[in-house]
């Protein structure tokens, strides 16, 4: 991969930038695991040079960011130094460093941290201007906040439907449809969702939007409201008793957790199984002929699965926010840089140009066709106080431990709702 800098160039911001003695704001620079685009043992701990931006990434795409760094460097007189890091550890650490005017300028990260970066005041927002139409829109409203952009969005993720096609030949219009022809095909299971003792809400949020049941309403901007809970409204208590009858008839089942559902799909027990992009590649070393199709409908509306987005955030305390700006719209944005992050990483490109290339693999072609049509995972911190409550109370209710389904459904919500409140 080799980004022409030059066809990247908008206006005179290049020439601004290289005017500019610019400093990063990790001066004092207190990052852990450090490695540069020119030199991997180069030191953390050193003052960072005049015309510079740190740039937190995981290690499985810094060769990526390695090459656009250098062309960068090459157009602009500004270095990029990459700090490897523990994708895991990458929020704790951005938020414990930054208000202390450490860490990065740059970080890789999941949208779903943007709501508690915000309100921790620990990045600003990014001028996209024309830029965003480059990219997915539902990567761009993942990435936002408030009605403002915060970010770059590089990958999507998100579930979609695997048919075994020898054991079912066409894609189910409906759930019904689904567990009829998962019964017709005499498999052990009419079809596989990981559910486990304590719910997967992720797993089974597309049924759940099917009834009309989102997680929060939205704002003018489109944004979630936290305030808005519509959990249990009426779409919800629907889903709400759909749950108790799978779990009684058996198509729901606690014991199901991911490595069941993996195993048993694998294995052929089933013509379906509700999953995301990493388990293709078992399902095509065990030779089973795949169709990745849309989830069915359970309640009439459309199925939406959860669109889970990563992308790269400027930090609030650089000195050198046209540099990452032009960095990240202009570099890390563009069709050849998000085709190569694609390729180390699998997952559908933000970026449109790249991701129309990608569709030639007919695996990302199907799950970002179906990503498309879904929703962002929400990015508000009151989602921290969402999650326990909501998949335990799917147990309860798929177990039939909860003997009143839409009791059980109204209590979790104002369980939600009295912590969401503290």
């Amino acid at each position: 991969m080799k980004v022409n800098a030059r066809s990247l160039i908008v206006g005179g911001a290049m020439t601004a930038i290289a005017a500019l003695s610019l400093t990063a704001c990790g001066g004092s620079g207190t990052t852990t695991e450090p490695t540069t685009s020119s030199s991997p043992a180069a030191s953390a701990s050193a003052p960072a040079e005049a015309g510079s931006l740190t740039v937190w990434v995981d290690a499985n795409r810094e060769p990526v960011l390695k090459q656009a760094a250098k062309d960068f460097q090459a157009a602009s007189g500004v270095k990029v130094d990459l700090v490897i890091k523990d994708f895991s550890k990458i929020q704790e650490d951005f938020l414990r460093q930054v208000p202390t005017g450490k860490g990065p300028d740059i970080t890789i990260g999941a949208h779903d941290w943007l709501g508690n970066l915000v309100n921790n005041g620990v990045v600003q927002p990014v001028e996209l201007g024309d830029k965003a139409a480059d990219f997915q829109d539902v990567a761009v409203n993942a990435m936002s906040y408030e009605g403002k952009a915060y970010g770059v969005p590089y990958a999507t993720e998100n579930l979609a439907l695997l048919r075994n096609t020898k054991l079912a030949d066409k894609a189910p219009a409906t759930f019904d449809d689904m567990i009829t022809a998962g019964e017709k095909s005499g498999a052990d299971f009419p079809f596989l969702v990981q559910v486990s003792e304590t719910g997967d809400p992720f797993h089974l949020y597309p049924f759940q939007t099917s009834f009309g049941a989102p997680v929060f309403g939205t704002d003018a901007d489109g944004g979630y409201d936290a305030s808005k809970l519509e959990l249990n409204n009426a779409g919800g208590e629907k889903f709400a008793k759909w749950m108790a009858e799978q779990g009684k008839e058996g198509t729901l089942k606690t014991s199901v957790d991911s490595d069941i559902a993996k195993e048993k799909f694998v294995s052929g027990d089933s013509p379906f199984l509700i999953t995301g992009p990493w388990n293709v590649e078992a399902a095509e070393k065990a030779k089973i002929e795949l169709s990745i199709d849309p989830i069915p409908s359970a309640g009439g509306e459309p199925a939406q699965p959860f669109v889970a987005v990563q992308g790269f955030f400027v930090s609030s305390k650089t000195e050198n926010l046209l540099a990452a700006t032009e960095f990240l719209t202009n570099y890390i944005g563009t069709e050849a840089v998000q085709t190569e992050l694609y390729k180390v990483g699998d997952r559908p490109p933000a970026n449109k140009a790249a991701f129309e290339a990608a569709k030639s693999d007919e695996v990302v072609a199907a799950f970002g066709e179906v990503g498309a049509n879904g929703v962002p995972m929400p990015n508000v911190p009151e989602m921290a106080a969402v999650w326990e409550f909501w998949g335990v109370a799917e147990a309860d209710i798929i177990s039939g431990k909860a003997k009143d389904p839409v009791k059980r459904w109204d209590k979790m919500a104002n369980d939600i709702e009295a912590a969401i409140s503290k």
